[in-house]
């Protein structure tokens, strides 16, 4: 870590109130400036057209007096920093963390309270947030509200889902920001449990473009003991302001001094590419501070899970789910030990690093929708799972079994028996753990995204490591770059998943084009991708079900959808009937040396090429929304001079999502860097590509 420039500029009281930054490029310029009561505010401009149009700042406090005005400068400093960081797993070996910073010291003159507001601003984009150094007058303080205004230039297209402080797991609507209301939309959409604060609340990450063609993007980084960040919408005037998440009482966040606010993001270019490729948000969190990071692997895995989606089996023993443990009940159970040692040796046989296996411990029979307390305790196997005797297969079969821990939502529950859980999947060697969070949360009247939540998620992750366990969560609030911090989260789900295909109104062609602008720029997603057979009614002919993408785009979702924790989610028996589509599943790499994104366009397609880890192989990915679409990929990403083979898995000349989604066609073609490849991809279809260098 290394300063190239420190300038300290101390500014005499009433003499000087404004203060400038810019990228290292210039692009981008952030004003700052004390208005007339002293009140902090800001504005962005791109290549000298306004993005941000000027914006107060503030925090509320509960019975202090407000941080929002009555202020004046202090000093500000200005910096510059520059530097190069390797990942332990990620999209590229090395990360270019460069930006020019502004630190603004401020004095509120009635309290004598300080409060510093950052900006550090990169050629991708701006970060600013709020600094309370210890000081004798604030010590421990409650945020009631925070004031941070995004003032939009014009009426923005928006990629969107409803606040809910709840839920993240929404299909996203594409409307202008004049359009947004939560009160016309369909919430007959599978989920659970909605926590929605009012009809113009949206969530972060939001993307946007401006009619001129400029793409923005509002997000956090670091969010570190602080509620989640929504926005509220003021549709008629374009303006846009922070919601933070309270929690059972009201209260948004409990803070001492020294402490600091999460990073509040804005992503700003004319190209879409910058924003998917951008690593700003985890840029902005704190190295890693774990010393051993040597169990910190990619991990391709299957599972006994989508059969329970599907309807083939239960998750709990008596297959009714209705606590009366009815013995055989009405579907078999799908985590005895045979079917876990089924799945063990498909794993062993097509080279997966690990299983899954939901629903192998009791509780299941009454753990959803009563806020019951005491539902599992992590430890307790079903009689059918033989869990000592299962643990000792996968080791004879080269195969590691992963945990899973639903909480059912009571949190308080799982943290006291966390350490016993963990303990039990180091007696029996399990290197990583699958976590859920459906339902109410217990503390009662707490939500998913407060500030007691985050606190949560981010201990799990914390101790997982005194553990050398790995984490992958679900039904959390989402990321925002922690894993930079501690790489042993390896990813979650925190956002409408491919699971919500198999029997809810499901996701829409156009869903996995919007994520990576969105979910994927806080941290890897566990997805689930894979599935082969696309219709539901395959496992019952009254189900009208279906994923809506072709198996080709099932296929190109491994290299879009960023990850290094990876499921083939289908049925070992999908796969043995479609053994050479399933050869790219198990080729794929999931940690990489360099990440190209060729096309992008929100809602509309996406493709993405990445270099193996250490290797000379590409695998690439293309996807679309329901349109159908033509283009020319230059290949010159490829090394020059070398010949590779490309195996190219794409939509059959009649594929369509909806009407013939399973098929497809592969081809074999040789390559070079001179070479162009034109891609047809069906209507919600997609193309995958192994490059493998010819020796």
């Amino acid at each position: 870590m290394k300063y190239l420039l420190s300038i300290f500029l101390t500014i005499v009281t009433g003499l000087l109130q404004a203060q400038s930054v810019q990228s290292p490029s210039g692009k981008i310029v952030v004003d700052f400036k004390l208005l007339t009561n002293g009140k902090p505010s800001y504005s962005v401009n791109y290549n000298g057209k306004p993005v941000i149009l000027e914006s107060t700042l503030g925090i509320k406090l509960k019975e202090k007096p407000a941080l929002d005005a009555n202020f004046e400068i202090q000093t500000s400093k200005a910096d510059t920093f520059n530097e190069s960081w390797k990942p332990v797993l990620g999209q590229k070996a090395s990360i270019l963390n460069q930006y020019n910073e502004l630190t603004v010291s401020l004095k509120q003159k009635e309290t004598n309270v300080k409060m510093n507001i950052i900006f550090k601003v990169y050629d991708e984009g701006v970060a600013f947030r709020y600094d309370f150094p210890k000081q004798e007058n604030l010590n421990y303080f409650i945020i009631s509200d925070e004031e941070s205004q995004f003032n939009l230039s014009d009426n923005y297209k928006a990629f969107w889902i409803p606040g809910d402080f709840d839920s993240n797991e929404y299909a996203y609507n594409e409307t202008k920001i004049s359009e947004i209301d939560n009160s016309k939309l369909d919430l007959n959409n599978g989920i659970g449990v909605k926590s929605i604060p009012g009809k113009y609340s949206v969530q972060s990450p939001l993307m946007m473009k401006s009619p001129t063609g400029i793409y923005v993007n509002i997000f956090e980084a670091a969010v570190v003991n602080y509620p989640v960040m929504h926005l509220n919408v003021d549709n008629a005037n374009f303006k846009l302001s922070s919601l933070l998440v309270p929690n059972a009482i009201g209260d948004k966040a409990y803070l001492q001094t020294p402490c600091v606010s999460p990073w509040r993001t804005i992503m700003i270019s004319d190209d879409a590419r910058d924003i998917v490729g951008s690593q700003m948000i985890l840029n902005l969190n704190e190295p890693c501070k774990l010393d051993d990071v040597s169990y910190i692997k990619p991990t391709k895995y299957v599972g006994i899970w989508w059969e329970m989606h599907v309807g083939k089996s239960t998750w709990d023993l008596s297959g009714t789910q209705d606590a009366s443990q009815k013995g055989a009940g009405k579907k078999p159970h799908g985590a005895t030990t045979e079917n876990t040692k089924r799945y063990i040796d498909f794993a062993a046989k097509n080279g997966f690093d690990g299983v899954l296996v939901e629903g192998w411990n009791v509780g299941w029979e009454d753990w959803f929708g009563n806020w019951k307390e005491e539902v599992f305790d992590f430890t307790t196997p079903y009689p059918d799972f033989d869990i000592a005797a299962i643990s000792a297969y996968a080791k004879e079969k080269n195969v590691k079994m992963i945990m899973h821990h639903e909480t059912s939502g009571s949190v308080a529950n799982y943290e006291r028996h966390l350490d016993r859980a963990f303990n039990l999947m180091k007696k029996y060697d399990y290197p990583a753990v699958k976590s859920g969070y459906v339902g109410k949360i217990i503390p009662r009247g707490e939500f998913h995204d407060g500030q007691t939540m985050v606190n949560h998620y981010n201990y799990v992750a914390r101790r997982a490591a005194d553990y050398k366990i790995m984490i992958n969560s679900h039904e959390s609030s989402r990321p925002t770059g922690y894993s930079r911090t501690y790489p042993n989260y390896i990813a979650a789900e925190a956002a409408r998943g491919n699971e919500f295909n198999a029997w809810s109104v499901g996701n829409p062609p156009s869903h996995e084009t919007i994520l990576p602008f969105t979910r994927l720029l806080g941290g890897p997603m566990d997805y689930t991708p894979g599935i082969f057979e696309i219709k539901m009614s395959y496992y019952d002919n009254s189900k009208k079900e279906q994923i809506h993408t072709t198996l080709a785009k099932q296929l190109a979702l491994y290299v879009t959808m960023y990850s290094p924790l990876q499921m083939a989610a289908d049925l070992p028996e999908n796969y043995e009937k479609y053994a050479d589509a399933f050869q790219f599943i198990k080729d794929v790499a999931l940690d990489w040396d360099d990440t190209k994104i060729l096309e992008a366009e929100p809602g509309d397609y996406l493709t993405i090429a990445r270099k193996t880890k250490g290797k000379e192989t590409w695998f690439l990915g293309a996807i679309t929304d329901e349109n159908g679409r033509k283009s020319e990929i230059k290949l010159d990403f490829l090394t020059k001079g070398q010949k590779y083979k490309a195996i190219i898995y794409e939509d059959a000349k009649d594929a369509d999502w909806k009407n013939n989604p399973i098929a497809y066609k592969i081809k074999t073609v040789e390559v070079s860097s001179k070479s162009k490849i034109n891609l047809v991809l069906a209507p919600g279809g997609g193309t995958a590509i192994s490059l493998e260098p010819i020796k």
